[in-house]
């Protein structure tokens, strides 16, 4: 859906407003001078979430550019921006008869906000995902209001919870013992507990980052038929985002003794449950990150490495061992991810393609590894 830009405007924020409009993209990989090298893959995603537009300024989907040039839309940050500064970068080397030792894929990947179920997870799994012969990858990261830039080596793995409490039904009018409303405040008082110890430690260490602890949320409550009935069941779901050294196996027997410790009749289930979180070296020693972090530092942009707090396709390609960082070039911006009037300024993406158009080179040159043959 093509619309024109404003007068004056540069092409590549016409692009990007355009782009903001459309669902689907696919561009021809760039391919390298040495095929015996692995790969740079430049992932991104093109799903979206939900909009609410009775909160929006302007219309979600319009790409409305306000006389400061901030681009309304969903999909601003979160992450089209990304994909077209991917193509834009691409295409300004390409134009400049660039060639380097290492093909140069994009991939444009589906259902990200729902949990890469149907999008990358299958993805990397595909003989058409091997083909590409993958040897480090970019992807989404977060704006950041300062000045630096942040940039995300690991993400903390996404544990959906459901905990159902069975128990003894009857009149709302008895004092009935064993209720299953009894035992799972029990469970919800345990876990909520945990939850403001990680608070409070994330709080009192300011060397600490939100992706270095783990965070929790209950957000379902589910229960009963009528006021005046004692339900034989109830539930409570939760949205744990485990980090990155928490042992997986003693986190989940803790999980069993609050539920066990509630009384009898207390179980949980998972609807989503990451068991493989990977991080990607930032040693000054590794190549991948010696040619990302040299070019940020000869741009003069200040890194702030960090673990992602959610989870984005990054957790796939890391468990098949592909080393990714999670990078989106937006400082100076706050972060409107999944929020009312997200938001990007036109000056703030346009930055972002010079600055892939000097990255995308260092990292396609990076010389050949062990890990390439």
């Amino acid at each position: 859906m093509a619309s024109q830009g404003h007068e004056g405007e540069h092409p590549s924020v016409t692009l990007f407003r355009q782009y903001l409009r459309i669902r689907t993209v696919h561009p021809k990989p760039d391919y390298g001078t040495n095929p015996k090298l692995s790969s740079l893959v430049l992932n991104s995603h093109t799903d979206v979430v939900p909009v609410f537009k009775e909160h929006w300024s302007h219309d979600p989907f319009e790409a409305f550019k306000d006389a400061e040039g901030y681009i309304y839309a969903r999909g601003a940050q979160d992450m089209k921006c990304v994909s077209i500064q991917y193509l834009e970068a691409v295409r300004r080397l390409k134009a400049e008869g660039r060639h380097f030792p290492r093909t140069i894929h994009m991939t444009f990947v589906p259902d990200e906000e729902i949990g890469g179920h149907q999008g990358m997870e299958l993805f990397v799994q595909r003989p058409e995902f091997q083909a590409l012969r993958a040897g480090f990858a970019l992807d989404e990261g977060l704006a950041n209001p300062t000045d630096a830039f942040t940039v995300f080596y690991s993400e903390r793995s996404p544990w959906w919870v459901r905990v159902t409490s069975t128990g003894q039904p009857g009149h709302g009018s008895r004092f009935i013992e064993d209720t299953a409303a009894e035992k799972l405040h029990k469970v919800v008082s345990s876990i909520l507990a945990f939850r403001e110890k990680e608070r409070q430690r994330l709080q009192s260490n300011p060397h600490l980052k939100q992706g270095a602890v783990t965070s929790v949320n209950l957000t379902k409550l589910e229960g009963g038929v009528a006021y005046n009935v004692v339900p034989a069941s109830m539930s409570a779901s939760f949205d744990f985002r485990v980090a990155p050294d928490v042992d997986l196996k003693a986190f989940e027997e803790q999980l069993w003794s609050w539920c066990q410790a509630a009384g009898e009749g207390v179980t949980f289930e998972f609807a989503q449950k990451w068991t493989k979180p990977r991080l990607t070296s930032i040693d000054d020693s590794d190549p991948w990150w010696a040619a990302f972090s040299g070019v940020c530092k000869d741009m003069n942009l200040t890194l702030e490495p960090e673990i992602f707090p959610a989870a984005t396709d990054s957790r796939y390609l890391r468990a098949v061992g592909v080393p990714a960082l999670g990078f989106s070039p937006m400082n100076r911006t706050p972060v409107l991810l999944h929020d009312h009037d997200e938001r990007l300024h036109e000056a703030v993406f346009l930055r972002g393609v010079d600055i892939y158009t000097q990255l995308l080179p260092a990292l396609a040159s990076v010389p050949a590894l062990p890990s390439d043959s």
